[in-house]
């Protein structure tokens, strides 16, 4: 099968990440003695810096890492909703949704705190020496890719009227950045050599870094952006407001180890992030495939797969959140054979344009009232090409976030998916150069439900790395950007790779990357202003006429989107029997790239 670039192979590491600068520096810190953790933190910060459309420093980063011999964990860098933020303040406010943009939607900012955990507990080098990358490409500039200026353009009215400390970092002499010339943050590489300074001397490697989490809790970091915080902020409400994050909220939160939620097939085991996250949501699509599965990339194949995720997508409406007693969230019954069962015979031969949330164990759904709303996009929404955000000129936001893989010659692996605090989130920090983020945006302001915005519980995010064993073994880890559409293009992507003897001609990782995708929206959306198009289904035009004749004539609402415009995957893997490592990354959006030898 053609492919736009070869997989990578080689037994010295391998990367693969959403931006070519974060993967070469990753493989810097490789080619440096570093681990594939030292390399990990190395690429978070500079995607920090040249996706800032993408993510930042205050948002946030689910990661799945296995080291070498050891267990699976995943390191939650999910901040939770402040003391404040109570259903109750916000309806007070008018609300009857948190707001895509503003402080009001700020939770606590957790991606700093993972990266600061995974280095000291599972890399080898001193903070300064991962930092030295973001530092360079912030203070001596970067190309950017053209999406950062077209994203600029799109809000500068937004900057330069309300939000004027983003029109001086993002509209410097009035023009947005552009590709070909350099930008620079110098805010931003301020920020982390005044870090560094101030941690200087502090003892050893972990010392350093367990005052690097201070002085962001506690420090000139966290002095800044609570003063930005209480700071009236014109948000997608149309009014301006303050946010709720105080001293004690950043204090009080950590970033956090847990095990990964796993289900088996055909000999594989897929690792994913608990209910907090969209993770199960995958193992829900695999626990709901029948035993024989259509020919691949057919039109039933397709079907079978899109009306699998309406059903596991109304369970994740239904069931999913941080809940303060995991008795709330019904995994267990939710990735059973026998509830599946149930719900595998709800798929016909026909579209459906329901909303069918399960009743796992019994239970009874509960949904939003906003949960069955139909989408009507905002001025300034495209709808198509969601593997990079989509953003209104109030810098309401869809489908935004990174991703990174790395595997070493240890075997050491990781996953990770940063998002939030882009730079249409909320006005940047003046001191600091970077903005806080909006993730409380995807909980409901509805008494009672998984995912309804309560104090100290994390909102549920869309981010959802992965990591598959083979008999127990770590052997691949994968994502991709996308906000709710992660899942989808993730499933296809595996069982791509897991199906290859089956599959004519067969597909490596790149094989499987390249492969034409999809994705459907018919469920309620995460972001602002939520709402779902039942029915829908968005293919890129490389998938042949005849399918999409198909898919229609079965019901979907087919829309025809560019050749590649469907996800932004990533993904690295080891041989456990060889030690082959191997690396690819995706075409679509001109930037991501993985690196190895």
């Amino acid at each position: 099968m053609f492919t736009t670039r070869p997989t990578l192979s080689g037994t010295f590491g391998m990367v693969s990440s959403t931006h070519w600068l974060a993967s070469q520096s990753a493989m810097a810190v490789l080619e440096d003695g570093g681990n594939a953790y030292d390399a990990a933190v190395a690429a978070g910060f500079v995607l920090h810096v040249v996706e800032p459309h993408l993510n930042g420093p205050a948002g946030e980063v689910p990661i799945i890492l296995a080291p070498a011999g050891g267990e699976v964990r995943v390191l939650c860098g999910q901040g939770v909703a402040p003391a404040g933020a109570t259903i109750e303040h916000y309806s007070g406010l008018g609300l009857d949704l948190v707001p895509g943009t503003g402080p009001l939607a700020a939770a606590v900012p957790g991606a700093f705190d993972a990266w600061m955990l995974l280095l000291r507990d599972h890399g080898t080098k001193p903070l300064a020496d991962v930092l030295k990358y973001a530092i360079g490409y912030a203070e001596d500039g970067h190309p950017p890719v053209e999406r950062v200026g077209e994203t600029v353009e799109t809000v500068r009215a937004l900057f330069e009227e309300e939000w004027v400390s983003s029109a001086d970092v993002y509209l410097p002499g009035g023009r947005a950045p552009r590709a070909g010339e350099l930008f620079r943050n110098p805010a931003l590489a301020a920020t982390w050599k005044r870090l560094l300074a101030e941690v200087s001397g502090a003892g050893d490697r972990v010392a350093e870094i367990e005052a690097a989490r201070q002085v962001w809790r506690s420090g000139f970091i966290a002095e800044a952006l609570l003063r930005q915080a209480a700071r009236p902020t014109m948000d997608t409400s149309g009014e301006r407001h303050t946010g709720t994050l105080t001293a004690a909220d950043l204090a009080s939160w950590s970033a956090s180890y847990e095990p990964p939620v796993t289900y088996d097939w055909n000999g594989w085991t897929l690792c994913k992030a608990g209910p907090w996250s969209q993770g199960p949501v995958l193992l829900q699509q695999l626990a709901l495939l029948p035993p024989e599965l259509p020919r691949y990339g057919s039109a039933e194949y397709v079907h079978l797969l899109v009306e699998g995720c309406k059903l596991a997508m109304a369970d994740r409406e239904a069931w999913y959140g941080d809940a303060g007693d995991p008795a709330e969230v019904p995994l267990g019954d939710l990735l059973s054979e026998e509830y599946n069962a149930g719900r595998r015979a709800l798929v016909g031969d026909t579209a459906s344009y329901e909303l069918r949330p399960g009743s796992p164990g019994g239970r009874v759904p509960r949904l939003s009232s906003h949960a069955r709303v139909v989408a009507t996009d905002e001025p300034g929404f495209d709808v198509l090409g969601v593997g990079e955000p989509t953003v209104a000129a109030n810098g309401g936001t869809r489908g935004d976030t990174c991703h990174l893989d790395v595997v070493d010659r240890w075997g050491n692996m990781v996953a990770a998916t940063p998002s939030g605090g882009w730079l249409q989130s909320n006005p940047v920090v003046p001191e600091l150069g970077f903005p806080l983020g909006t993730r409380l945006q995807m909980t409901w302001l509805d008494e009672g439900l998984p995912n309804s915005l309560t104090p100290g519980r994390r909102p549920r995010t869309t981010l959802t790395p992965s990591l598959a064993l083979r008999d127990g073994v770590p052997v691949m880890a994968f994502g991709t950007p996308g906000g709710d559409q992660q899942d989808q293009w993730q499933l296809h992507f595996f069982l791509a790779v897991a199906l290859r003897p089956h599959i004519r001609g067969g597909l490596d990782l790149q094989g499987a990357i390249d492969a034409p995708n999809w994705h459907n929206d018919g469920f309620p959306g995460s972001f602002y202003p939520r709402g779902m198009r039942p029915g829908s289904v968005t293919v890129e035009s490389r998938m042949p006429p005849e399918l999409v004749a198909e898919l229609r004539r079965r019901g979907h609402d087919v829309t025809v989107g560019d050749a590649w415009s469907e996800g932004r995957l990533c993904a690295v893997a080891r041989d456990p029997e060889t030690g082959l490592l191997s690396a690819a990354a995706n075409p679509r959006g001109m930037q991501g790239y993985a690196v190895g030898r």
